[in-house]
């Protein structure tokens, strides 16, 4: 490795480290800690050729980091239903609770140290011994409190040598940060104001109205994790770092199969290859096939939180997706949906109408405090009030946001066959036409993007 990649290197895990501590510095020893257990597993992998031996070690990996995540992420949520389990069957039993404050991107850093452990393991990688590079590529600070969780095959070999600035690379990250904070700051932010006011007020609303506040949210949690992803990537990207695509265009699918491999696709893929595929995949009888897709889809949503409501939504997920499998079209759409062509055929438009009507009514679940909560919200919206005009939907402010979300199903349509939305405008417009919607862009961000609206997915 040249020197001057190490002084590099040095730079980024001293950033990393002084922007996770900034934080709270005392968990900079909880990541330091597990980057350094996993730094030695791998080296002791290699040195063994014992089946058995090799799998003692892996299980320490999976011992260490899933028990720290279980412990500071679930640990009271499973101390309450082990309470009220009891208390089902007329027993009273009193387990004191912690109060334990959860690591802000301990589930993305965990994955991903997690990984590189496997990969070794499955010798599908080989281990480094380059301590410095293994720090920054569990801590590099773009994607470190929300992902994309990104492989060490992909990312580690990019620390070993020296990082160059490239003008066009560097633009391009641009672009797709520009982009990112238009859907956090303009859409996300402003939407959350009225989901917010919508599901605290839930009782006293009009279905339509609560309707309105999940297509908000729908609009909400994509302009919200997607925004953040852009600002990773197109950060990393002036870096001279090349991150996997993490969302592509979801609200375009056309199945809830295709749904999941264009939504937080660093997730779905790391639970496919390190969950899914280990436990037998789609291998063997119909009956172990639908086991594992249930299994992938509840621990996906258990993931995300210390809730029941996430693992509903998991498990509602999963009960779209296996009559898909059961007629084997779950991978019928593997292409972007009009490719080629500007619009959409009818039968396409109806099929992403239906999925995002779907996934809509699936995130009101993700979005509700309790699952009863969830199924009391829809019940109001399926009453007559569905039928009456939304409240908020004449405001001014209302107005603003809506046209927003258009402009953003707007520019994601013509975008959606790159690796992100506004790749290509660098290849179909002169640099006046560029610069002026680049501008316009900037000025909106700064007139209507909203403020103090933490990330969605800061607390996973």
């Amino acid at each position: 490795m040249p020197k001057q990649a190490k002084f590099q290197n040095l730079l980024v895990v001293f950033s990393s480290y002084l922007f996770y501590g900034w934080w709270d510095w005392r968990f900079l020893f909880l990541i330091l800690l597990s980057s350094l257990i996993d730094y030695i597993i791998g080296l002791q992998l290699q040195k063994s050729n014992n089946k058995k031996i090799r799998k003692q070690i892996l299980l320490i990996s999976i011992f260490v980091n899933i028990g720290t995540l279980a412990f500071f992420k679930y640990y009271n949520f499973f101390a309450q239903s082990f309470v009220e389990a009891f208390t089902l069957f007329g027993k009273t039993i009193e387990l004191s609770s912690l109060d334990i404050i959860l690591p802000v991107g301990i589930s993305f850093y965990t994955f991903q140290s997690l990984s590189y452990s496997i990969d070794v393991y499955k010798r599908k990688l080989e281990p480094t011994n380059d301590l410095l590079s293994f720090l920054c590529y569990v801590s590099f600070f773009p994607q470190l409190v929300a992902g994309p969780i990104e492989r060490a095959k992909n990312l580690l070999p990019q620390f070993y040598k020296l990082r160059k600035f490239n003008y066009n690379q560097a633009t391009d990250g641009i672009r797709q940060m520009l982009w990112g904070f238009f859907k956090k700051m303009v859409v996300a932010d402003n939407c959350a104001r009225y989901v917010n006011l919508i599901f605290d007020s839930a009782e006293d609303q009009s279905g339509s109205t609560l309707l309105l506040g999940a297509v908000l949210f729908s609009f909400q949690i994509y302009g919200d994790f997607s925004g953040y992803s852009d600002i990773a990537i197109g950060s990393a990207k002036l870096f001279g770092f090349d991150f996997k695509q993490n969302f592509a265009v979801p609200y375009f699918s056309r199945n809830i199969a295709e749904f999941w491999r264009r939504w937080h696709i660093s997730l779905s893929t790391w639970f496919r290859d390190y969950l899914y595929v280990p436990l037998g995949g789609s291998r063997g009888s119909k009956t172990l096939a639908l086991r594992n897709i249930f299994i992938i889809f509840i621990v996906s949503g258990f993931w995300h939180g210390a809730n029941w409501t996430f693992v509903f939504w998991g498990f509602l997920h999963a009960l779209l997706f296996v009559p898909l499998f059961l007629f084997k079209i779950n991978r019928k759409y593997l292409d972007v949906v009009a490719q080629g062509r500007l619009f959409a055929k009818p039968k396409e438009l109806v099929s992403m109408l239906c999925t995002f009507s779907v996934v809509t009514i699936i995130w009101i679940f993700f979005r509700a405090n309790s699952v009863s909560e969830a199924f009391i919200y829809i019940t109001r919206i399926c009453s007559r009030s569905i039928l009456s005009i939304p409240e908020f939907i004449y405001e001014e402010k209302m107005l603003i946001v809506l046209f927003f979300i258009c402009v953003l199903i707007g520019v994601d349509w013509f975008g959606r066959e790159n690796n992100h939305t506004l790749e290509h405008i660098n290849k179909r417009f002169s640099k006046p036409v560029r610069y002026v919607f680049y501008y316009l862009l900037v000025m909106t961000i700064f007139l209507f993007g909203a403020k103090d609206e933490p990330f969605i997915y800061f607390q996973f």
